[in-house]
């Protein structure tokens, strides 16, 4: 039997709030509705999220056994063919569970199922394998907006395709961590993406809001992208970890013009992606 320690790890369970934060945000952004369906539609998206972690370690078993022996299949914590049978079960669980929520959701969920296999099984011979990562929040995010009260309009999209843009930054970073090279900077401006968009659709009050968390966004993104620029040698690991935590903030300014208490859920997410980070690696 593989400890409750392995299948965190497996899991990657440190990112797991930003799964949250994924589903609040596309939520509110169509309206909301019945709490306890937003439960039931994170309890489905993180089963999606686990499972798609899962299996990215079944696939890079060789990889892992080459390159990073601390992981639990090459390490021998737990079996290659247990890990498939767990993501299968995982992966099947989370999408009957999104899909229960309605046919758009089952639609959606299905085409994040896609996206998560093939990301698990083609990223380390993709170049724009990050596209892919950032195929499956941007899913992922639609998911939760189809769930909700409206459904999924245009802001919805566009919102999922500025959090695809940030995904693609920092997945563009964390390839060079698996396989070092020559870091190109043209794809951390995508990091940039959620500030522009909240900048055009805010006005008022609203955009002031939106511009106090953009700063504190910003400024959370220069310090993660610090330890690998200005720093030698480049800690790309403690850069991708946070980036990954910073996924809270870029939802948080999705939803600038929520109240205090909600912006407050975010926040704690955050915190507690930070908290996790210190026992289970995000990456």
């Amino acid at each position: 039997m593989a400890s409750l320690r392995t299948f965190l790890v497996l899991g990657r369970v440190s990112n797991v709030p930003t799964v949250w934060t994924n589903c609040l945000a596309g939520w509110l952004l169509a309206g909301g509705g019945e709490w306890s369906r937003f439960a039931w539609l994170c309890a489905g998206a993180t089963l999606v999220y686990i499972g798609g972690m899962f299996l990215n370690d079944a696939f890079d078993a060789e990889f892992d056994t080459q390159y990073r022996r601390e992981r639990p299949i090459p390490s021998g914590a737990i079996s290659r063919e247990a890990v498939w049978r767990w993501s299968v079960v995982l992966l099947a669980g989370g999408t009957g569970m999104l899909g229960w929520l309605g046919r758009e959701p089952a639609i959606l969920a299905v085409q994040l199922l896609v996206c998560v296999v093939l990301y698990d099984a083609f990223h380390k011979s993709l170049d724009w394998s990050p596209v892919l990562m950032a195929s499956c929040r941007f899913f992922l995010l639609l998911t939760a907006a189809s769930a909700g009260v409206r459904g999924v309009d245009g802001l919805a999209i566009w919102t999922a395709v500025v959090l695809g843009c940030y995904i693609i930054g920092l997945s563009y970073i964390a390839r060079r961590e698996a396989a070092p090279g020559l870091l190109r900077y043209w794809p951390l401006v995508l990091l940039a993406a959620p500030l522009v968009l909240a900048f055009i659709i805010n006005d008022g009050y609203f955009r002031e809001r939106a511009l106090l968390i953009g700063a504190i966004l910003g400024l959370w993104a220069v310090k993660c992208l610090r330890l690998t620029l200005w720093q030698s040698p480049p800690a790309i690991g403690r850069t991708v970890s946070g980036l990954l935590a910073g996924i809270c903030l870029v939802d948080l300014l999705a939803v600038a013009n929520q109240p205090p208490d909600i912006s407050a859920s975010f926040l704690g997410c955050f915190a507690l992606a930070l908290i996790f980070q210190r026992f289970v690696p995000a990456t």
